[in-house]
Parts: C-alpha cells; sequence; structure tokens
C-alpha cells in the first residue's frame, strides 16, 4: 500500500456542500467541545454537532489507540446518537492496518490527499473495517498534547457523497486548537479523579470511615466504611441530611464541631476537632474527627467539599492476605495464620482452638514469628503487623 509523501490530490466537489456555521453555530459547537470532558460520553454532544454540521455518516474521536497492551479508547458519533466503540476496530489488529495514521500533528487532511485511492481501497484494511461501515471518504487530524496524549479526529462521508471540501478541512482546522485544549483539560481532570479514588481506597483498606459536606453542612459522598458503620444505625447516624449522635449530648458536642469547622471554611486548625461516640449495645465507643476542608489556591465554586467526618470503629479488624504477611516478614504459612488471629485480638488459648492445635504448638509458633521480626512481646507484634503496609493492602 503506497503512501504519497505530499498532498497531490486536489479534493472532489462535494454533491452536499457544506453550509457555513453561524456565529451562534459554531459558539454551540466550541462551548460543547470544552464540555466535553464533563459529559457521560466524553464529547458525546460535540461529535453529534460535528457529523451533523460536516454532513458526515461518522464523526469519531480516538482518544486512546490501541497498543499491544491496551485495547483503543473511541468515541463515535452516527444514527444512534453517541456511544464508546468497542467493536473491531478498536483492536490493535485493526489499528496496526490503518495505513491513515502518522497524519502532520495539527493539521487537518484527508485520505486522497495522503494514500492513493485505488490502492488503499483494495487493501486488508478497507475490506474488513472500513467498507462494512459505509465508509469511503475520511477527514482526519491527529492531535498531540503537551502532556503527551495521542488522539485523532476522523470524520467520514459514504460512498454515495464525495470528498470534503477546502471549507470543511477550514471548519475542522479551525477547531482543533479547542479540542486540543479540552483533551488537556480531560487528561488534568481524569488524573484527580483517579488519584481520589486511590487515596479513597486506601481510607477504605485503612478501616476509616469518611463523611463529606457541602457548605451547608449536607451530605456530598461517604465512603464504604462509613457507610457500613452508619448502616449500623448504632451511636451515629445520617438524619435529616445531617450527622448526629444517638446521646443527647454526644450529638450537642458533635453539631458544635460541625459548626466550628463550616464556619472556618479552609482553616484547618493545628490540632484537629475530636470526640468518642456512645454505642447502646456497649460496644467499644466510636473515634470521630472533624476538621475543614482547605480551600484550593483559586477556589471559587459555592457547591464544594467543606468540611469532613473521620470515623473509626476499633472493633473493626483488617483482613491482610496471608501471602502478605508471609512474604512481607518471612514467615511460613502456619505461622502467618497465627499472628493475624492475634492482631484481630485472639489469645494464645483462643487461637490454639481456632487452629485445632496444641497450646505448645502455638507457643513454638510464636517463637519463630519473634525471632523472624525482631521483637519480643505480643503486644509489640500486633503493634507491628497493624501498623505495616499490610493494613492497606
Amino acid at each position: 500500500m503506497s503512501r504519497k509523501s505530499a498532498p497531490k490530490r486536489q479534493p472532489v466537489p462535494s454533491r452536499r456542500e457544506t453550509i457555513p456555521l453561524s456565529f451562534e453555530q459554531f459558539s454551540a459547537l466550541i462551548g460543547a467541545i470544552y464540555q466535553g470532558p464533563l459529559e457521560s460520553v466524553p464529547w458525546g454532544g460535540a461529535l453529534v454537532m460535528l457529523r451533523e454540521y460536516m454532513g458526515a455518516n461518522w464523526a469519531t474521536l480516538i482518544l486512546r489507540p490501541a497498543s499491544a497492551d491496551q485495547p483503543a479508547l473511541l468515541i463515535r458519533a452516527g444514527d444512534h446518537g453517541p456511544e464508546v466503540y468497542n467493536a473491531a476496530y478498536s483492536h490493535y489488529q485493526a489499528f496496526s492496518l490503518d495505513p491513515f495514521v502518522g497524519l502532520p500533528v495539527d493539521r487537518v487532511v484527508t485520505i486522497d490527499e495522503m494514500i492513493d485511492s485505488s490502492t488503499w481501497m483494495k487493501g486488508e484494511f478497507y475490506t474488513a473495517f472500513i467498507e462494512p461501515n459505509n465508509i469511503r471518504f475520511i477527514l482526519g487530524a491527529d492531535i498531540v498534547t503537551e502532556g503527551g496524549a495521542d488522539c485523532r479526529l476522523r470524520i467520514t462521508r459514504p460512498l454515495s457523497e464525495r470528498n470534503f471540501s477546502e471549507r470543511d478541512k477550514a471548519l475542522c482546522e479551525a477547531l482543533l486548537p479547542h479540542l486540543k485544549r479540552a483533551v488537556t483539560l480531560h487528561s488534568r481532570i481524569d488524573l484527580i479523579e483517579t488519584e481520589r479514588q486511590l487515596y479513597s481506597t486506601t481510607m477504605d483498606r485503612m478501616l476509616v470511615g469518611t463523611v463529606v459536606f457541602d457548605e451547608k453542612g449536607a451530605v456530598m459522598r461517604t465512603n464504604r466504611v462509613a457507610d457500613a458503620i452508619l448502616a449500623e444505625k448504632e451511636g451515629i447516624r445520617i438524619s435529616e441530611n445531617g450527622l448526629h449522635a444517638d446521646f443527647p449530648a454526644e450529638d450537642r458536642e458533635l453539631r458544635r464541631l460541625m459548626k466550628l469547622a463550616l464556619s472556618s471554611p479552609g482553616v484547618v486548625p493545628a490540632v484537629p476537632e475530636a470526640m468518642s461516640v456512645t454505642r447502646r449495645s456497649g460496644r467499644g465507643r466510636l473515634g470521630v474527627l472533624v476538621r475543614p476542608v482547605p480551600l484550593g489556591e483559586w477556589s471559587e465554586d459555592k457547591h464544594r467539599p467543606a468540611a469532613v467526618v473521620f470515623i473509626r470503629d476499633p472493633e473493626r479488624r483488617s483482613h491482610p492476605p496471608q501471602a502478605l504477611i508471609r512474604h512481607l516478614f518471612g514467615l511460613t504459612g502456619a505461622e502467618a495464620t497465627l499472628a493475624l488471629l492475634l492482631a484481630n485480638g485472639l489469645t494464645m488459648d483462643e487461637a490454639a482452638v481456632e487452629l485445632k492445635i496444641r497450646k505448645n504448638t502455638i507457643r513454638a509458633h510464636l517463637r519463630s514469628i519473634f525471632a523472624k521480626t525482631g521483637v519480643r512481646r505480643q503486644t509489640t507484634l500486633v503493634h507491628l503487623l497493624l501498623s505495616s503496609v499490610a493494613s492497606i493492602s
């Protein structure tokens, strides 16, 4: 399949000449591009508009080309609206056959300018992936952001139409800088969301419940651990979209701490406010810490996290994998199992019953554990295990 070294062909005049956009239409299209990172199907709205304005049958944004390590990520607008496309074209094999790649960065070209049409229409890629989708003419541009994101815009027309005009190319070239900035914003938002998910998962594994409140004291979100504690409806609960303690005196103190945190937005005290909450069943008291959420340097959105409450249940135990404890401290399987039982509060006698072995065997395992971990007391061993990275596994 031959590739032309430089554009040579003049586009064939289109039967459906694109109508020049009004200022309002162009402005709406630009707005849709910047709204794209916030949509459930990113840039779905912009692609639908672009498809309509360009008289195309498909408008596609390839956010991530396929590679040997991962599938492609495509957003495609057709007759049924925008969708994330997961058909054969997203496979690495298809991408490896695509001749319309490596385009001049930030420049709009047609496939007929880059490749001899009679040759590529007889090729495997065209017959297997292009023709079945009723595609003949392709307008495209490759975008590379400063952060290294490699995106591709592709707009297509069927065989019943003709090639894209210079007016079509000019419209897309006017859109490229805006699309490039929007992709950069999307990448940064995705990075922030990834970090948030990482920290949220870490809090879950450390068995710390979190409840986030807005500036009016309304609950914005909770994590999995907080949901489990609050679902028990013992000691602390959410009612009227606020956090309350069961006993009046503790409830007043909790409301005072919340009011203090909400009245000082962004001002993080040197020593956070904390209290304990009694449970009617007599189980261990819940630890509750309340603090305001720091403001960003340029924060201006009113509906934002303003305070966070951390809840810790002393009776909840972590359950790190036995294999992790073995590798972390060089223990045998039996020793790791015993160490986990002791960390979860069992005595040596209880551990012997749980494991169905003699107490002398338990003592022998414990001596070996002490030698391998460098501790001499059971309480120190428990502290070592609970403060290790195993607690966040």
